[in-house]
């Protein structure tokens, strides 16, 4: 049987006349899309419109949560109670899948964005707290998480359809969390080193970590951000080198608990 893993990307990123990253091109690349729900990036025409580019791709949807931080794009901490941070991924989910239905398509995965995601990763309650509250709206949406990390562990205890996602464009930390991204190297920008690293931690089913240590992971999926100027090469470089390592790239069935 062929091995195959999905390729997402996040997206959906602009704002008015803001531009954010090329949707256009990378939706000719990925198998899954992570759409901005307004609160640290997008907006109602931009997430129409890049739904839209899904569908007609036949790229899965995914909701992209962030905390309410449009200057900081998402990235900047914030101390939220956890009752108000459950409403805060049901109300970007709602949107998400009212827009994903006037389109026509839905919406199949749930992804945390920027410094919540990173949060969550190392806070059980606070993934705990997200998740159920995506559950509450969806028991059957697929939650993407960080693979190996806090995230993992509690979909697994939740009994949840879920994937594992590591990243092609970032550098880990050997607990299995991504080096700070104002730290020398946390970055990866170059296509041709991205593409041949990521089919190696396919083929052994671990994270490769800065300092070379495996982190054995499930693997389900992999993670660009569009944001960043190298994004479509560094996409384009991690598919090529996956096909010509024998995987295919289509979307991820998810995991049951």
């Amino acid at each position: 049987m062929t091995k195959t893993v999905d390729l997402n990307a996040d997206m959906g990123e602009s704002f008015g006349p803001w531009a954010m990253g090329d949707d256009a091109a990378l939706l000719d690349i990925v198998s899954s899309a992570n759409i901005a729900c307004g609160f640290h990036a997008g907006d109602p025409d931009v997430m129409a419109q890049t739904m839209a580019l899904a569908r007609d791709n036949g790229v899965g949807i995914g909701a992209h949560p962030g905390f309410l931080d449009l200057q900081g794009f998402g990235r900047r901490k914030m101390h939220v109670p956890h009752g108000t941070l459950a409403n805060m991924i049901r109300y970007q989910l709602g949107a998400a899948r009212g827009m994903a239905q006037a389109a026509g398509t839905r919406v199949r995965h749930l992804k945390l964005h920027g410094a919540l995601s990173n949060m969550a990763c190392v806070d059980h309650a606070m993934a705990r707290a997200c998740y159920q509250a995506a559950l509450d709206v969806d028991p059957d949406i697929i939650i993407m998480v960080l693979a190996a990390t806090a995230m993992e562990e509690v979909v697994r205890e939740l009994g949840c359809n879920w994937c594992g996602e590591i990243f092609a464009d970032r550098a880990y930390n050997d607990d299995g969390t991504l080096v700070d991204r104002s730290l020398p190297g946390a970055l990866i920008h170059d296509p041709a080193l991205a593409g041949p690293r990521i089919l190696q931690m396919v083929e052994e089913g671990a994270i490769i970590t800065e300092s070379g240590k495996r982190i054995p992971a499930p693997i389900d999926t992999i993670c660009l951000h569009g944001d960043t100027a190298e994004a479509v090469q560094l996409a384009q470089s991690v598919r090529t080198s996956l096909t010509a390592g024998g995987i295919s790239v289509r979307q991820f069935p998810g995991r049951q608990g």
